[in-house]
């Protein structure tokens, strides 16, 4: 099956023909969105107080995943929360307030490690990684993300450690996986159905559609006509195409309750339509979506909105956890 139809080649390639170089410097700074900038270890558990081990996880196909494990406050429990992270984000967060390059994103730090605090706090045992080409993690794909189609081996991988752990297998889990991470863990589910039927929720923050995300930043870059030359180039450098990478493909495998968190006026993303696809398409029973609202901020208020408010995400896990 051509990935790409000729219909929409022979239009790209036109586009290709025409366009202007200032479109065209656009049009690719848009596409390379899928060649993840690193972000750095910034902060480690230790500045909130908590304890934590260093690990190497391998994912599915053999990618070594630098992680940590953080006990509860107290002394580890029998409840453990996977947690992964978005593009180009890391274990640690987000460093946009470091400056360039990662300013260029978005000049705000995004704090992962309060959150696990509000886990620990709550006797939550925490497990975290950074994904394939991101943090300290190995490079794989030539440095490319495929947005869950190549990361959901990383996810795979994780629950395979915990499973065959001494003590993590004994354990309660729950998932808290993220954007880009909770695309990946989708596709998990769907491939592997298996390993997670024992996981008692997800949380599911901020899953997108690159599809929307390409829509949004052309229509602010003024080059938004060009979506079958972005398509073109992505293939172009081995990634997958715009319609290849949504949660929309594997959203039916997912059956545990689930919590989506989405930024409903998103102003990078085409929400509430994206997000509330993916909710309507999730194969669970239970399920429910939190809209952040009264902000355009993805990453200031989006990613950093269980830092802030751990109130009900916290509810949702304890509901099936406890």
């Amino acid at each position: 099956m051509a990935r790409i139809s000729k219909e929409r080649l022979d239009k790209a390639l036109k586009q290709l023909e025409t366009i202007t170089k200032e479109d065209y410097e656009k049009v690719m700074g848009v596409v390379n969105i899928v060649k993840p900038l690193r972000s750095f270890i910034f902060k480690t558990p230790d500045e909130y107080g908590m304890q934590y081990e260093e690990l190497v996880i391998s994912s599915d196909d053999g990618v070594p995943l630098e992680a940590w494990y953080i006990p509860a406050k107290g002394g580890e429990s029998d409840k453990l929360v996977i947690f992964n992270h978005a593009l180009p984000m890391c274990r640690a967060g987000f460093p946009g307030h470091f400056g360039m390059p990662w300013a260029g994103y978005d000049a705000v730090e995004i704090d992962f490690v309060i959150q696990y605090k509000h886990l620990t706090d709550a006797g939550y045992n925490v497990l975290t990684y950074d994904i394939r080409n991101h943090g300290n993690s190995g490079a794989a794909n030539n440095g490319i993300s495929g947005i869950g189609n190549w990361e959901w081996r990383d996810c795979v991988g994780v629950k395979k450690y915990v499973d065959n752990h001494p003590r993590l297998s004994k354990m309660k889990v729950a998932l808290y996986s993220q954007c880009m991470g909770g695309n990946s863990q989708y596709k998990a589910i769907m491939e592997r159905p298996e390993l997670f039927e024992n996981v008692k929720c997800m949380v599911s923050p901020m899953v997108v559609s690159m599809g929307a995300i390409y829509d949004a930043f052309t229509e602010i870059a003024g080059v938004n006509q060009y979506q079958e030359l972005i398509d073109l180039e992505l293939i172009k450098m081995g990634a997958f195409t715009a319609a290849e990478m949504t949660p929309h493909l594997w959203a039916h495998a997912v059956k545990m309750p689930t919590m989506m968190v989405q930024v409903k006026d998103d102003a990078w993303t085409r929400n509430p339509e994206d997000g509330q696809k993916t909710f309507d398409l999730l194969g669970a029973k239970e399920k429910e979506l939190l809209w952040i609202e009264n902000t355009p901020y993805r990453f200031k208020d989006g990613y950093n909105y269980f830092g802030r408010y751990p109130e009900k995400i916290l509810a949702f896990i304890d509901k099936y956890m406890k």
